[in-house]
């Protein structure tokens, strides 16, 4: 739309330009079901941290027993 157009030369309505950036796909996903996936790849990230966090403080508590017995 023009910004710069009078009101009765604006697209509005059937006249409206057609979204074509976005080619022949089209996503059919509901908007629940994208929130679902975005819930579903936090949870996986933050186990994934958590696993992380845990190997470390491990592999540190490793550490300093080893340091105490020398």
């Amino acid at each position: 739309m023009d910004p710069y157009a009078k009101p009765n030369e604006s697209k509005v309505g059937a006249a409206r330009p057609k979204i074509e950036h976005t080619g022949n796909v089209v996503d059919t996903r509901t908007r629940e079901d994208r929130k679902k996936q975005k819930e579903e790849v936090k949870a996986e990230r933050r186990a994934i941290k958590k696993a992380a966090r845990q190997n470390l403080k491990r592999q540190l508590l490793e550490e300093l027993d080893e340091n105490r017995d020398r």
